[in-house]
């Protein structure tokens, strides 16, 4: 028996697409410092300990998507420079970027934690990503999630 998912094209699936731009291993760090005030290139070349040119491509792809913006700043005595600012596409990746921590977390974390936690701003409470489908109900399994054909899918030919 074949799976039904066999019947439809995912060439222009959006998972895809996203994962070009977000894909690359050093994105979601670069993503992860903005998101946490880091927006100097300098900044993160240092605390990440990334290669600058892997740092500007990163900065750059993420620019001509759409994530990030740059603003300038200078620094008195210096030259202009640039930091880089999260887009309302790049706050839209917060929740990717908080699944993937609680992942991590519960996957990958020293025995004495993770480096990073995110709270709420107003109460302090932890934060994690939790899925509700669009009627409100929560989803606590991911097999109570059937994923079927989108709007666009094309059935396959033969």
């Amino acid at each position: 028996m074949t799976p039904a998912a066999l019947d439809w094209s995912v060439d222009n699936c959006t998972i895809t697409r996203a994962m070009e731009i977000l894909g690359e291993r050093w994105t979601l760090v670069v993503l992860r410092e903005v998101f946490t005030g880091v927006r100097r290139f300098d900044d993160m070349r240092v605390r990440t300990g990334m290669p600058r040119q892997v740092l500007t491509n990163r900065l750059a792809t993420l620019v001509e998507q759409g994530v990030l913006r740059r603003e300038p700043y200078r620094e008195p005595g210096s030259r202009l420079r640039h930091e880089y600012r999260l887009t309302e596409k790049g706050l839209d990746l917060w929740p990717v970027l908080v699944a993937v921590l609680g992942w991590g977390d519960r996957y990958l974390a020293d025995p004495e934690g993770s480096a990073l936690s995110v709270g709420h701003r107003d109460c302090g409470a932890p934060v994690r990503v939790e899925l509700r489908c669009a009627d409100g109900h929560a989803v606590a399994q991911p097999r109570d999630v059937v994923p079927r054909p989108g709007p666009g899918a094309r059935r396959r030919t033969p």
